[in-house]
């Protein structure tokens, strides 16, 4: 140790890291590595920012401004950063400090070329990389030189765009210390970037290697453009050599300067490929040190391959753990529940020990495994069929899988001909006594449920709960719930295979199916409309609702002293009775349902009251009802006009009477699932605000990063480890950044699939036809319900809509959403209210922007944004 300011590179390493920054921790811990060349140096460490941060208190004041800065005003943001930037940089380094650096630089060679680079203690983090966000300096001589390209790093902590970086991170400007790493400069004949896992795809087995000429400080600029070469199993296997026609070379007197290239080199490649594979061999016993993928700065010089950085890949999506070396096929959870955000730890436990399937947990997210199905002829037909008719983009996902013929084994049909799920029990008379039964039994179940619970906790309740677990799963399991939903769905199939066949009709279903008995999301979304009209006649209660904020969770109490108020706040309560389990993103127990923020639902009830006349509930179902009756005429008699008309008359006419019977339960199993989600939380979250109490934890909603088999040890033992909760807490924060992908493989490979089909024109926004029509109108893009403001004829423009959003529905007139199938809550409402949809639209939220025109065209699948 060379003194309190200043570290050797070999001393830093991960205990350091709070002194020597996140870059610097890496580099310390590869310089250890033997065999792998490190350039040497050390490090002026965060210490040595903090005193010089003290002697400019102003900027107390400055970094208060900055955090009180609205985050989208850049104009402000660069304004003050460019400030603190200065006042930075014109600190004058004390002279004990300036000494202690200076005798660093005599040690390792006082008139030698230096890169002075940042290292701050929130860079090259496993789950933000701060890659390019602060400052390098290259080809620095001289110890004053030095001196100042240190000050300049010190001031590149409040680039404009390393301020936005923390803030998009939710990292506190207060909290990040900057250290300055100065290493021995490379004078490289190439450099470039090797990531060890694909950065494009997430295949954690093939590696990519940018190289270019020169320094690679333009390669990692972006302002040439590098050789690309791909490499998996020890094997180049892709390449593409650029022209390389400058390339930055360091300027004798110091610093850089760009130069051209002869042009006898400039289509040569960089590296060879022995080179290529010896870097890529170097990158993997990098990867293997840190445990994870890594994105790596090399350079080249005559003695071999330096390592000049090493940092986390951030942006894959994790993989599932699993027990094996086996391949793994998986399939996104998220993508047929319509909620594809993170999931906290008790949320993601609880779905998977209440799901009928097991699910394995990555990136916040839950994934089914398919493996054994897409092995086997039969099982792979059945799965591949289901999935064509839900979410076309999930089977070419997995079909292109299948086309690489060597990633999933061929095993023999186990059941030939029965469905991946262990077969579809056999079909059940047209009677909607049926359904009747259902509801009546899950109701039963459910009563039970709240009865029994009330008296439980600690230990206890987890071990009733458990029970209660496996209750749930027998009432989702019953065959004759799986029965009513197969019955609904066939018979939506079938109305549309055979119409289309006998009368060229698309979606002939979409109409046949408007206002369904039975259906418990539309019956919800309709309810909000009488809630509506309850409010509509007395102007203060509108008034006060207007005035009221989301996070109020009293307005109902104040309601009861306004004129009107207690019929307005008995309609409220009577539909938080009936529908208050819900929430956005209700598959995860965690979320604030209804109940607990009614505020959320406010901005509707003003949205129906504008917009909607007294009675539309009742006007709307009806009008779809009628809609319906008369498609049935329309079809049935253009049917008895062809031949043999009278027989394909009749067979339709039982579909439809099939088709009406039972599609509206389609939805119900879901809204048992919901009531029961919300007995168990608030049995859960008694049972936090005991161990609170207890001062076993500082907040109730720290158990959210708990799975639920922590919770119940903490519930036993009185103890948890607050350090696995902050670290939770990060995990989530990070992995809301990432978009999971509908089909991913144990390689780490993301595949979304891609639509197959001609028809749709040029520029126009291709996804899956879920309900006929075409509407033109207004684009609404909107990715929080609370955010909602829409007016008659405008079209919901959203990544994914699970139940809670079908309130929405009755007053937009069309539908465009990123996630979804044909038989998801999106679609079937969609389909309910007689909205057109397209849904499965790739990144529909940035291609369509807010308040433009845009064409719907729910029969035909394709959404056209207009002039």
């Amino acid at each position: 140790m060379t003194g309190p300011y200043v570290l050797d590179l070999r001393e830093a390493g991960d205990s350091r890291a709070a002194a020597v920054g996140g870059k610097a921790a890496n580099l310390g811990r590869l310089a250890q590595i033997a065999g792998l060349r490190v350039p040497p140096g050390f490090c002026v460490t965060t210490d040595a920012f903090r005193r010089v941060m003290a002697q400019a208190p102003s900027l107390d004041d400055r970094l208060d401004q900055l955090s009180r800065t609205d985050p989208d005003d850049r104009e402000a943001i660069r304004a003050l950063s460019a400030e603190i930037r200065r006042t930075v940089e014109d600190v004058t380094v004390p002279d004990e400090l300036a000494a202690e650096i200076t005798r660093a630089l005599v040690r390792h060679g006082e008139h030698d070329a230096y890169a002075v680079r940042s290292s701050a203690t929130a860079e090259d983090l496993p789950t933000a990389s701060f890659a390019g966000q602060q400052d390098t300096c290259l080809n620095v001589v001289g110890p004053a030189s030095v001196l100042r390209h240190i000050s300049r790093c010190w001031a590149s902590l409040f680039t404009e765009r390393a301020v936005a970086y923390r803030r998009r991170h939710g990292i506190d400007h207060r909290t990040v210390r900057m250290a300055v790493l100065v290493q021995r400069m490379v004078l490289p004949h190439a450099a470039g970037v090797l990531f060890t896992a694909d950065p494009v795809t997430g295949d954690r087995k093939a590696a990519t290697v940018d190289a270019g000429f020169g320094l690679g400080e333009a390669l990692v600029a972006g302002s040439v453009d590098p050789d690309v070469l791909k490499v998996r199993d020890g094997e180049v296997v892709a390449e593409t050599i650029a022209v390389k026609r400058r390339a930055v070379v360091a300027s004798p007197g110091g610093g850089t300067r760009e130069v051209a290239i002869d042009s006898r080199r400039q289509a040569q490649p960089a590296l060879t490929h022995p080179q290529v594979l010896e870097l890529v061999r170097l990158g993997r016993r990098i990867e293997a040190h840190f445990g994870r993928p890594q994105d790596i700065e090399w350079c080249l010089a005559d003695d071999g391959f330096h390592i000049v950085q090493s940092r986390p890949v951030t942006t894959l999506f994790p993989v599932p753990e699993r027990d094996d070396e086996d391949n793994h096929v998986y399939v996104s959870v998220g993508h047929q529940q319509m909620m594809t955000d993170p999931m906290k730890p008790l949320g993601l436990s609880v779905w998977q020990l209440t799901a009928m399937a097991p699910m394995h947990a990555a990136g916040s997210r839950l994934f089914v495994d398919v493996t054994r199905h897409l092995a086997a002829p039969a099982s792979r037909a059945a799965l591949l069929d289901l999935v064509q008719r839900s979410d076309p983009l999930i089977a070419d996902a997995l079909e292109t899988v299948l086309e690489r013929g060597d990633f999933v084994p061929s095993l023999p049909d186990a059941d030939p001909g029965g469905r991946p799920s262990g077969g579809a029990p056999a079909p059940i008379a047209t009677d909607p006594a049926v359904v009747t039964e259902l509801i009546e039994r899950s109701r039963a179940s459910i009563a039970a449920l709240g009865r029994d619970i009330r008296t439980k906790s600690g230990p206890e309740l987890f071990e009733f709960l458990l029970d209660a677990f496996e209750e749930h799963k027998r009432v989702l399991g019953d065959p004759l719930n799986l029965q009513a939903i197969m019955a609904g769905m066939e018979a939506t199939w079938w109305l549309n295979d055979k119409l289309r066949e006998w009368l060229g009709e698309k979606n002939a279903a979409d109409t046949l199916t408007l206002s369904a008995p039975g259906n418990v999301t539309s019956e919800m979304g309709l309810a909000l409309l009488d809630v509506a009209d309850a409010i509509r006649p007395h102007p203060e209660v509108v008034a006060f609702l207007r005035g009221v904020g989301a996070a109020d969770r009293d307005f109902l109490d104040e309601l009861a002293k306004l004129p009107g108020g207690t019929e307005a706040r008995d309609a409220v309560e009577d539909y938080l009775d009936r529908y208050g389990m819900r929430c956005a993103g209700e598959i995860d127990i965690t979320r604030p349902r209804w109940r607990e923020r009614p505020a959320t639902l406010v901005p509707l009830i003003l949205d129906h009251v504008r917009n909607f006349a007294p009675g539309a509930a009742r006007h709307r179902f009806e009008q779809g009802r009628q809609a319906a009756l008369r498609k049935e005429h329309d079809v049935l008699t253009r049917l008895r006009a062809l031949p043999d008309g009278e027989r394909k008359a009749r067979e339709t006419k039982r579909m439809i009477d099939r088709v009406r019977t039972f599609i509206g339960y389609r939805e119900y199993p879901k809204y048992g699932i919901v009531t029961r989600y919300f007995i168990y939380k608030r049995a859960l979250l008694a049972e936090a605000g005991r161990l609170v109490r207890a001062r076993v934890l500082r907040d109730q909603e720290d158990v959210f990063y708990l799975t639920f088999q922590e919770f119940a040890e903490a519930a036993r033992s009185h103890r948890v480890d607050e350090r696995l909760i902050q670290r939770r807490k990060e995990d989530f924060r990070s992995h809301q950044a990432l978009t999971p992908p509908r089909v991913l493989t144990s390689d780490g490979e993301c595949l979304t699939g891609t639509y197959r089909r001609d028809g749709v024109p040029a520029g126009a926004l291709t996804g899956l036809p879920v309900s006929a029509g075409t509407v033109e109108g207004r684009a609404r893009v909107i990715l929080d319900l609370a955010e909602a403001d829409l007016e008659p004829g405008d079209i919901l423009v959203t990544a994914f809509t699970d139940p809670s959003w079908s309130p929405l529905f009755v007053g937009i007139a069309g539908l465009v959403t990123e996630v979804g199938g044909l038989m998801t809550h999106g679609a079937v409402i969609a389909r309910e209210y007689g909205l057109p949809a397209v849904v499965g639209v790739e990144r529909a939220t940035r291609r369509i922007r807010d308040g433009q025109r845009i064409r719907v065209h729910g029969t035909d699948g394709y959404v056209e944004i207009l002039p």
